[in-house]
């Protein structure tokens, strides 16, 4: 098993993960079995009760664990799947070490970061290792070099790359390389800083990932190997992309991160076959036609709160030669105005998941406009649980429908908490979460689409579908093309006489890959391809 810990210095948001995730695209397609995973140093236990303007989505795995979304990435762009032993956060480390303390597991000993908390991290390490397999395990580890709570997991990566031995454990530093408009040059002090302060902590860097708006010269890359004691060639460039994510195994091949990183772990490969992922960054970026779709949410400003549903429409933008536009509209500006003025020319119509009542008056209205201007129109998680209520409201005539997540008192409560989570007082990690069984109904859209009568999908909610209700929505028109194979709960809803209204209870989002779109976002974007209102395509 070789080792490859990522790190970060300079500031944040430098794109370890995605650098990450493109290194282990590039050792796949050299034929080695990868394996990711991130180490983040906040306390809390994991990112499930954050909101999103703090840490942007919550990505859900197939065994239900709630984490950070680098494992989105990771899984995006890699075949590996990932479970709970995958992300790490301080939280984690911390209550084990506590809960091993109060059942007397040190025998009476003091407890201290070194050795106990370290030796609970490395003891992830190696249990990834035993249960994955796997000939590389990248390590992926949160926050900036320099980080107070960061200094637990750097000490223990510099143990386990002591205790594996020379040739086992490669580091990765990213960093940043500022371009001072003012004086017109590339400054790599910040660069030296940073890498200075990751010695202090002991670890030296084997290859420094410079994130860069502008090439480096012969000249950067040289003070950047001089200080930084690493031969020039393991100095990589790492320019911000001009189309897509996509581009990045590309970029970084260019420079030969993936012949760096082999030498260095002494591993004999083949060059990887970058044709078929060629083939997909073309698609994406020389389309033969375009479609607008709006996403109507409440935390449209932030880009990472919907993360994995923008990745999927690109993916299923790409299996249609389509390039698409996501209209980005906020369901609170909606509730002001009315749905016309920012829905109007749109091709497609996508309400995601959320919580709270913030815009849900604003989303129904979409809802709504969808349903009756024969928008196509994709509901996910709470996106379906607005086009239940929209139609309980203004196709059943039960008047004030809605969920008792929005008013407890209400008298139509056709989304309410399911039974077994009424009695929970806990709110992290006690949702509907990960992977559930799914029977879908013969001669429905969802069936088509699948082409499968039985699915498996990923969760994350609490409400559901009032079943006091179904007789009555069925009886208006709407179809339960989906229900659970445990209990009967529905999980997917859609409209027979309309070109696409579509909605699931699930996160379809989540299983979707580059060169494999989910089929619900693939059928979702070629309906809205085909809608009236499509404008010419691109030249």
């Amino acid at each position: 098993m070789k080792y490859i810990f990522v790190t970060g210095g300079v500031v944040s948001s430098l794109g370890k993960g995605l650098a990450a995730s493109a290194l282990g695209t590039l050792l796949e397609l050299r034929g080695l079995k990868v394996i990711m995973q991130k180490f983040d140093p906040y306390l809390n236990i994991d990112p499930g009760t954050m909101n999103p303007y703090e840490h942007g989505e919550v990505y859900v795995l197939d065994d239900g664990a709630e984490t950070d979304l680098d494992l989105g990435h990771y899984e995006r762009f890699t075949h590996t799947n990932l479970s709970k032993l995958n992300n790490l956060t301080s939280g984690q480390v911390y209550q084990s070490v506590l809960d091993k303390e109060r059942a007397g597991k040190y025998q009476g000993r003091t407890v201290q970061v070194i050795p106990h908390v370290t030796n609970e991290i490395k003891a992830r390490m190696h249990e990834v290792a035993e249960k994955m397999g796997g000939d590389v395990i990248i390590t992926e580890i949160g926050g900036t070099v320099g980080d107070i709570e960061g200094l637990p997991f750097l000490e223990a990566i510099r143990q386990f790359a002591h205790e594996s031995g020379p040739g086992n454990v490669i580091f990765i530093h990213a960093t940043l390389v500022p371009y001072i408009k003012a004086a017109e040059e590339l400054k790599t002090k910040p660069t030296q800083q940073s890498i200075a302060k990751l010695r202090e902590i002991g670890i030296a860097p084997h290859v420094i990932l410079c994130r860069t708006e502008l090439a480096l010269d012969i000249d950067i890359r040289e003070k950047i190997s001089l200080f930084g004691n690493v031969p020039i060639e393991d100095v990589i460039e790492v320019r911000d992309v001009k189309h897509t994510i996509y581009e990045m195994p590309l970029k970084l091949h260019e420079e030969r991160l993936d012949d760096v990183v082999c030498k260095q772990l002494n591993l004999d490969t083949p060059q990887p076959d970058l044709t078929k992922w060629r083939h997909f960054v073309q698609r994406v970026i020389h389309p033969t036609h375009h479609v607008r779709i709006g996403v109507v949410g409440k935390y449209i400003e932030l880009k990472d709160a919907y993360k994995s549903i923008y990745e999927s429409l690109v993916h299923a933008g790409a299996a249609n030669d389509t390039k698409v536009d996501i209209v980005r509209v906020d369901a609170e500006a909606i509730e002001k105005a009315g749905p016309d003025i920012y829905l109007s020319g749109l091709q497609g119509i996508l309400i995601p998941g959320g919580f709270g009542d913030r815009g849900t008056e604003g989303k129904i209205s979409a809802a709504g406009y969808a349903r009756k201007s024969g928008i196509p129109f994709f509901g996910i998680c709470l996106g379906m649980q607005i086009a239940v209520i929209e139609f309980a409201r203004n196709v059943c005539n039960l008047k004030d429908a809605t969920s008792t997540e929005f008013d407890k008192a209400t008298p139509h409560p056709v989304i309410s908490m399911m039974e077994e989570q009424k009695k929970i007082k806990q709110l992290g990690g006690t949702m509907r979460l990960g992977t559930w069984v799914t029977n879908l109904m013969p001669d429905t859209k969802a069936y088509a689409l699948y082409h499968s009568a039985v699915i498996s999908e990923r969760h994350r909610h609490r409400y559901e579908v009032n079943d006091d209700y179904k007789d009555q929505l069925e009886a208006a028109g709407m179809i339960i093309s989906g229900t659970s194979l445990k209990g009967g709960l529905t999980e997917m809803i859609e409209l027979p006489n309309h070109p696409f209204f579509v909605a699931c209870q699930f996160h379809p989002e989540f299983l979707s890959k580059p060169n494999h779109a989910h089929p619900l976002f693939h059928g979702f974007v070629k309906a809205s391809l085909h809608h009236h209102h499509t404008p010419e395509p691109l030249c």
